[in-house]
């Protein structure tokens, strides 16, 4: 079994011999949780890309633990990188979509205010919503044990996706319509590097208007394949066939 992970702020300084104290609610979670003893393999990372892999020296109170680090593993900028656009589903579907396109490989989550979208995302909830997307993706991050989790970005307006898929190597909007000229994302041609962009809609479909600005940003409809899926796995099957078909996961 792989060494669980740990979110510290930073690990500036860090070297091979370094002695690296958690504590707080991850200290909590290594001592009180996951009962980490001395001598037990451990994985320290800023969430950003660096890590420190090392041994628990001492593991005391409810919230410490201290870590030796042994190895410096670095998870290099991911190419080309992959975006999803997701429309706020209903419930708590969004952290769903967020923790399984998290384990999955994603880079980056944009959630989507779309026109046919049931959930709204305004004021204090709304805050309050894309904090728990962080958290879970946070959370994700750690349990499929990553060093750099993917950014979820302020809640956009369709005019700010359509800025971004302009932007995009490869746009793509996920629509099951062939009526839209949809082709299958499984024969698309993908670029080796640089940033992929893939719009998943909500439960209601996405508007004509958004599929009309989009297509004027440059995106093209694809389809995943003969079954509907739902708007909180689709941009985890999506993420998965990118992944398998730029090299990512070879």
């Amino acid at each position: 079994m792989t060494a669980p992970v740990f979110v510290v702020e930073s690990l500036e300084g860090v070297g091979p011999g370094s002695v690296v104290e958690v504590e707080g609610p991850e200290g909590r979670h290594a001592v009180s949780v996951k009962r980490l003893q001395a001598g037990e393999d451990v994985v320290l990372t800023d969430g950003r890309g660096r890590g420190a892999a090392g041994v628990v020296l001492s593991a005391s109170g409810k919230d410490r633990l201290v870590v030796e680090a042994v190895d410096l593993p670095v998870e290099a900028e991911p190419s080309p990188r992959i975006t999803v656009v997701q429309a706020l589903p209903k419930g708590d579907r969004g952290e769903l979509a967020v923790e399984t396109m998290t384990e999955t490989g994603v880079d980056a989550i944009v959630p989507w205010q779309a026109a046919r979208c049931i959930t709204q995302w305004k004021g204090e909830r709304g805050l309050k919503a894309l904090a728990k997307w962080r958290a879970t993706a946070r959370e994700a991050g750690k349990q499929s044990r990553r060093l750099r989790f993917p950014e979820v970005a302020d809640a956009a307006t369709t005019k700010q996706v359509a800025a971004l898929l302009a932007k995009a190597d490869f746009a793509a909007v996920l629509h099951e319509d062939r009526d839209y000229g949809s082709e299958p994302l499984a024969t698309a041609e993908l670029p080796a590097e640089g940033e992929i962009v893939l719009v998943v809609g909500p439960e209601g479909g996405i508007a004509p208007q958004e599929l009309e600005l989009f297509e004027e940003s440059g995106a093209k409809a694809y389809r995943l394949g003969r079954s509907v899926l739902r708007t909180s796995t689709a941009g985890t099957a999506a993420t998965a066939l990118l992944l398998g078909r730029t090299g990512r996961w070879s």
